[in-house]
């Protein structure tokens, strides 16, 4: 692995001064990149701000919040009503801190969605009807003997 050069500072945004990240050759590995750059964001005010918009921040704080509440104890129900989220995001969160990995719903849906389970035995086969069939405007229906 090749020496790693200093964050440089560019003025590009509006006269703030920005970290840069380095070039991805630098590293040994992508995520070693990506872990490295990620602890740089999140360093930078300035970086964070402007690649988060409001709607992300938003959601970034009440997720930490309600981690925050299922840490001290709160219950589920308790949370939804105080910060305004469904029990489904609170369960996602729960289930993200257990794994490290946060997913929202739509994204757990589409790997996790249980398929039906047809049986068998009943597909294909011919059943025996009973009773005799009647023809009526409806159609044929088996009536008893």
């Amino acid at each position: 692995m090749s020496q790693k050069r200093p964050y440089k500072e560019s003025k590009k945004s509006g006269g703030k001064k920005l970290t840069m990240l380095q070039p991805i050759a630098d590293y040994s590995s992508r995520k070693e990149w990506e872990e490295n750059s990620l602890q740089k964001i999140l360093e930078s005010k300035e970086l964070l701000s402007i690649l988060l918009t409001s709607y992300e921040r938003h959601n970034l704080v009440i997720r930490a919040a309600v981690l925050q509440g299922l840490a001290v104890g709160k219950g589920h129900r308790q949370l939804s009503r105080e910060l305004f989220v469904s029990l489904q995001t609170i369960n996602s969160v729960k289930k993200a801190s257990a794994e490290n990995n946060y997913r929202s719903y739509s994204e757990r849906s589409k790997k996790e969605r249980k398929k039906r389970k047809y049986s068998t035995s009943s597909f294909g086969t011919i059943t025996k009807r009973r009773g005799r069939p009647v023809r009526t405007k409806y159609g044929i229906v088996h009536m008893p003997y």
